[in-house]
């Protein structure tokens, strides 16, 4: 059986190359909205995490139509760290759109989405998107594509893919680079005439591959995936079962079948071969799992998904202050969150440790982790963190390490600084090309070597440099980095910041808090311009004495502090320091707070 009534298709690039935006516009000449319906931009990236960042962080499902052909399309995340999730949703799809902006050209993401759909053999529709940029260079762009693809082995067929341009943000595409679009048609009638329709046996047993997970309040978990043989109904009793042998094979009932309309999911009566459908009712049900027809233990492979590189602590929070904001502080409700992430977060890793109050937690890279911990925050949990370590790896007897391929587009002025500071991070230079009046080089990078490199990165191109990378490959172990160079500033005494201890603490170095903020001993308020870390006393009050009264000196001016965010303060943290994650703050602090212990570590330490 041929679906012609059916096109399953994926976007994928790199992240902010234009993916959420075509997909918007798909919608909005689709058909999906009312003409006078009011739509957010981006309207795929529902996540407030998303909007606020402008980028995608899950591989969500909707729908189109055109001419009578509904259009299946996912949209997927383009940054390196939330992989996982376009690996699993490239089973679901026929064929994909792969979107390259028309002056960064192919980037690291790109590559690595590409690779993985290739290895599948699916369709490709290249699509040049922002052709209207001022600075475009379309057909180098076009020709950098095509030389990615034969790098990547592609087949004859691969290589002559049709090619569409567009400008996703204007609503339009044209089948030619030299005549600007009017609509989006060009790019409809070629997904319909060029992608595949869904096939198979619709009068066979049952077979559906669970890609992705979701979870509601009132109906429990629900699986969503597509079904690959056979047909599907509300009620219909089923055999769950795994490729791996990692899960027994147990029975479930399919309480509920839902199928996506534009944003919504409309509740069906049945689904046949090619549908993606939305299943609950089947409460164990995980990603990578087979929904057979019940009797049947027939599963379909699932990808391996790509491993963690990079590992973090989570603990219960000690500090004084613990307790103080968040609603879900035990390490039972931790733990039962952390696990609860891995049921729709198939590259993530959670492990117990010897201690009952802390658990290692491995993912894709520092953001994957990150959003990880800044959902936990605001979901009303309180915790601390150590900082990121990166999994290493023994090969043929060998210790690697995880390599990054980094690409910079940076200023002409700035290439210097940038090529001495990843040189000092073991980095080595792969390619320089020339862009307008900028240089674009790749490196490969050590993962450890780009912890907190980013900040120095944007200071030393002046903020104008543009940074991206992407898991390489392990290679054999680099030696020793040299880490944060500078100290800290930590809290001598337990109390509320003062003007007069912060103005004499400003001139150890660079504060992170302002007057009236809570800090304890051992809590780091700043950061040292020497290497050492330096005790302040920010509490610290002007006294009166018989000549004058405390008050009477002219009002001090205290330099502004620097605003330490979720990424910054993990860049910043080293091993012998906690970040502090609760609903309210984020506090830098010691691992041992008392003053007096620290010093007496650290000189055993030296000796």
């Amino acid at each position: 059986m041929i679906r012609n009534d059916l096109k399953n298709i994926a976007i994928i690039a790199h992240v902010d190359h234009g993916k959420t935006t075509l997909v918007d516009g798909l919608l909005k000449q689709g058909g999906v909205f009312r003409d006078n319906q009011e739509v957010a931009d981006r309207v795929m990236d529902s996540n407030d995490l998303e909007r606020e960042r402008g980028i995608t962080i899950l591989a969500k499902n909707t729908a189109a139509e055109y001419n009578g052909i509904k259009i299946n399309i996912v949209d997927t995340p383009g940054h390196a760290d939330f992989g996982g999730e376009v690996e699993r949703v490239l089973k679901m799809v026929n064929g994909v759109v792969l979107l390259v902006d028309a002056f960064e050209g192919p980037m690291p993401q790109t590559r690595f989405v590409l690779e993985k759909a290739l290895e599948m053999g699916h369709k490709i529709i290249i699509v040049i998107n922002k052709v209207d940029r001022p600075d475009a260079r379309v057909d180098e762009v076009y020709d950098e594509v095509l030389e990615l693809l034969l790098d990547l082995n592609a087949t004859e067929e691969q290589l002559n893919s049709p090619v569409v341009y567009c400008s996703a943000r204007a609503g339009v595409a044209s089948l030619d680079a030299d005549v600007p679009g009017t609509d989006l048609k060009p790019l409809f009638e070629t997904i319909v005439n060029y992608i595949p329709s869904p096939e198979g046996d619709a009068d066979s047993s049952l077979q559906m591959l669970v890609s992705s997970i979701d979870y509601n309040d009132y109906v429990g978990r629900i699986a969503i995936g597509r079904v690959e043989r056979g047909s599907l109904k509300p009620a219909m009793d089923v055999t769950i079962s795994d490729y791996h042998r990692n899960v027994a094979t147990y029975k479930g009932k399919v309480v509920n079948l839902y199928k996506i309309e534009g944003l919504k999911r409309v509740p069906v009566q049945s689904a046949s071969v090619g549908d993606i459908v939305c299943i609950s009712g089947i409460e164990d049900v995980t990603i990578g799992q087979t929904i057979c027809a019940l009797g049947v233990d027939e599963p379909l492979p699932f990808v391996k998904i790509s491993e963690p590189t990079v590992e973090m602590t989570f603990s219960v929070n000690d500090s004084p202050f613990a307790g103080l904001d968040g609603k879900f502080v035990t390490s039972r409700q931790i733990r039962e969150r952390l696990f609860r992430e891995l049921l729709k977060d198939v590259s993530l890793r959670v492990k117990e440790t010897d201690s009952t109050d802390s658990f290692t937690v491995c993912g894709r890279g520092e953001m994957h982790l990150s959003i990880l911990i800044e959902t936990m925050r605001r979901e009303g949990y309180e915790f601390q963190v150590s900082t990121p370590r990166v999994l290493f790896k023994e090969i043929d007897g060998v210790k690697c390490e995880p390599i990054e391929s980094l690409v910079t587009d940076v200023p002409e002025d700035s290439v210097g600084s940038v090529m001495m500071k990843i040189g000092s991070r073991k980095g080595e230079l792969v390619h320089m090309t020339p862009l307008n009046s900028r240089m674009r080089l790749e490196f490969h990078v050590p993962s450890r070597g780009l912890f907190g490199y980013k900040s120095e990165f944007l200071t030393d191109t002046h903020g104008e440099g543009v940074m991206n990378s992407v898991f390489y490959g392990y290679e054999p172990y680099k030696g020793d980095l040299a880490t944060r160079q500078t100290g800290a500033l930590v809290a001598f005494e337990t109390g509320e910041a003062i003007t007069y201890g912060l103005f004499n603490a400003q001139e150890r170095g660079e504060l992170f808090i302002g007057a009236g903020v809570p800090v304890y001993e051992g809590m780091i308020v700043g950061e040292s311009a020497k290497t050492g870390d330096i005790a302040v006393n920010v509490c610290k009050k002007k006294h009166a004495t018989n000549m004058r009264s405390s008050g009477s000196d002219e009002a001090l001016r205290l330099v502004p502090c620097k605003i330490m965010s979720l990424e910054k303060s993990l860049e910043f943290i080293k091993d012998d320091e906690l970040l502090e994650v609760t609903p309210k703050n984020i506090r830098l602090r010691k691992r041992i707070l008392n003053t007096q212990l620290r010093l007496k570590a650290e000189s055993k330490k030296d000796q």
